[in-house]
């Protein structure tokens, strides 16, 4: 069966950095997209980043622009988000997942697979 695992999350003061990893099984990796959602308390799922299965330019949500590079090693069936000049409001627990739909999506409802998170946490 498919499973993403998280890992890399943790406790950074603002102005800091995290990577984030995700590794996957039971799935054909490459034929992917891979994208990190976030979801705060009392919050809705919200989209992060995606790198898409074709290696085409990855998207990103507005306020990670410059901050956050998400990344794939399909030789290891992982993916990556890299997170730099951390923010208080980047708290949340980071989820990554998978779909294989022909067009990259953002949306969280229409993504397949799901990892359990990893907790970001950043303080002031």
């Amino acid at each position: 069966q498919v499973q993403l695992v998280e890992s890399g999350g943790g406790l950074v003061q603002a102005g800091g950095s995290l990577r984030l990893s995700c590794t996957t099984s039971g799935l054909t990796f490459s034929s992917y997209h891979m994208a990190w959602f976030r979801q705060a308390p009392g919050k809705e799922r919200e989209f992060v980043a995606v790198i898409p299965w074709s290696g085409g330019n990855a998207i990103y949500e507005d306020s990670v622009k410059g901050r956050f590079t998400i990344s794939r090693d399909n030789a290891k069936n992982t993916v990556y988000l890299q997170m730099n000049s951390l923010k208080p409001e980047d708290t949340a627990v980071y989820y990554c997942a998978a779909d294989d739909s022909i067009k990259v999506v953002t949306t969280f409802r229409l993504y397949e697979y799901w990892g359990q998170g990893t907790q970001v946490t950043v303080s002031s």
